[in-house]
């Protein structure tokens, strides 16, 4: 444990981060893995899935979570898989 006031606030900002960065990793990837196994399973919302999913790979690009390129990657299989 830090004794400095303003590292004992760090390790506190840290962790509601951390907490807060899981939750939208966690998200983004579920909503994926849900766009594929719609794809897989023909069902009629598959396009729905497939843009709520792009969605959540877009926002956790801009929130800095995963790179752009890696954004790009992701929302490329899924059209390709379309």
């Amino acid at each position: 444990m830090p004794n400095i006031k303003s590292a004992i606030k760090r390790v506190r900002t840290n962790e509601t981060k951390n907490a807060q960065n899981a939750h939208q990793r966690s998200t983004m990837r579920s909503t994926v893995k849900k766009a594929e196994q719609a794809l897989l399973n023909k069902d009629d919302n598959a396009s729905d899935s497939i843009k709520a999913a792009i969605k959540q790979v877009e926002k956790a690009a801009s929130k800095g979570l995963i790179h752009k390129n890696t954004a790009a990657r992701r929302k490329s299989r899924l059209m390709k898989q379309a």
